[in-house]
């Protein structure tokens, strides 16, 4: 199972980044017994990844997108992937099914309202919504995915992709702060991928998002493999959050998302 950062930047996209975009590759076969191959999953589509998404994987080869919710910088590029999917000249009318998108609730009803009045028929022909149930495992191919609450403004989860074969295991914490329910879902997860917005000592609110000393504080109680911290708004300093992650207890390797950034999970 792969990783590729696709966009880290946190709240918007950044001079050097897109926001929130990870792509997730493994090799397997389909549940029906169809030929094996290489899966390609995301989780989020931040507004600004669609480009550099691009320079990834061809857009037609996705096979899913996982929401952990509904703020644009998770999300909103999926209105461009619409259009993609619907307008390319190069891509045969009519031909294939409409991509799975999981995630909260209201996913649905937020993309036609931010694409536009009536086009809520035309986003149900190309992005087939499915909800996220807390306990249910999805099955995409050689992954299984499940999601937690997470402790964030409005239907909000953590994700944890697990390749069936291996075992290996990559959770992703989405937008969260500290939560009982993120720390049962990270333990013993070889990779976690969490997000660090806030900083120690400036961002005082709770309930929203982690400091690097928060997420480093999950990485150690779940006994997890490796922390890679994403989500750094524009605004801050990267040296800082590394220091504040220094100081969460954590005594794994620890290292920084950038745009590009593959990883073997």
């Amino acid at each position: 199972m792969r990783l590729t950062v696709v966009g880290c930047s946190g709240s918007l996209p950044g001079p050097s980044s897109a926001a929130s975009c990870y792509l997730v590759e493994a090799d397997g076969a389909a549940d029906d017994g169809g030929p094996a191959r290489t899966w390609h999953v995301l989780l989020d589509l931040g507004s600004g990844a669609l480009g550099p998404l691009q320079r990834c994987v061809d857009l037609d080869e996705l096979d899913a997108v996982l929401l952990s919710h509904l703020h644009p910088d998770h999300c909103l590029d999926l209105c461009g992937l619409h259009v993609a999917r619907t307008y390319d000249p190069r891509r045969p009318r009519g031909t294939g099914r409409p991509l799975p998108v999981h995630g909260p609730a209201a996913t649905g009803e937020q993309l036609a309202a931010a694409y536009g009045a009536g086009e809520a028929a035309g986003i149900a022909a190309s992005l087939d919504v499915r909800p996220w149930r807390t306990g249910e495992v999805v099955r995409l191919g050689p992954l299984a995915v499940e999601v937690a609450p997470a402790r964030h403004p409005g239907e909000a989860y953590a994700l944890r992709v697990r390749e069936v074969a291996t075992g290996r295991v990559l959770v992703y914490t989405g937008d969260t702060d500290s939560c009982p329910a993120v720390d049962v879902l990270a333990r013993g997860a070889d990779l976690l991928l969490a997000e660090a917005a806030f900083q120690e000592g400036r961002d005082a609110a709770r309930g929203v998002h982690l400091t690097g000393r928060r997420a480093a504080e999950l990485a150690d109680g779940a006994g997890v493999g490796r922390l890679l911290l994403t989500h750094l708004p524009p605004w801050n300093d990267p040296d800082v959050v590394l220091a504040d992650a220094a100081a969460g207890g954590y005594g794994g390797p620890v290292a920084l998302a950038r745009p590009g950034l593959v990883v073997e999970v």
